[in-house]
């Protein structure tokens, strides 16, 4: 690999890096439409088998439902991010996710302890996320039940 392209792929790998750090700051921030800004026109959201959606329309509607009427507060950390490169303009991702939900119904703090899969793409405005996948460690007093296992051996 020449220098060029050795340049553009750590500047690739930043990029998707940020893209993933400005979902976690954006959600917490409660900007429903910077999260959705960061996904394909046709991404799909699968937050666990009775959570997905299709379409980035309707992503900023949802997640601001979901912090006007559950969450007071949130915090969502990422880490151990692994980029992987599909050829020039794709790449998949993992990364550590520990989130802390505070609700507004007056339940006890949930917290999740997670990964994210991404699926990404460059499009004409950089990387966007076209697939992001949450795969669940384990939980403490989180609002959902059943969500996608992170598939240990």
């Amino acid at each position: 690999m020449d220098i060029e392209t050795r340049l553009r792929r750590i500047e690739d790998r930043e990029a998707i890096i940020a893209a993933i750090h400005a979902y976690a700051y954006h959600f917490d921030r409660n900007e429903p439409e910077a999260v959705a800004a960061l996904f394909t026109d046709d991404a799909v959201i699968d937050y666990g088998p009775e959570m997905s959606m299709q379409g980035k329309s309707v992503f900023a509607p949802a997640i601001a439902r979901g912090l006007a009427e559950r969450f007071a507060a949130t915090s969502h950390h990422v880490s151990n991010i692994t980029v992987t490169f599909e050829g020039e303009d794709r790449a998949r991702t993992v990364a550590y996710l520990y989130a802390w939900h505070r609700y507004r119904s007056g339940a006890p703090d949930g917290e999740l302890w997670a990964q994210y899969h991404h699926d990404f793409v460059r499009t004409g405005e950089g990387w966007r996320i076209a697939r992001l996948v949450l795969r669940a460690a384990g939980m403490k007093d989180f609002h959902r039940a059943v969500m996608h296992p992170l598939g240990r051996r």
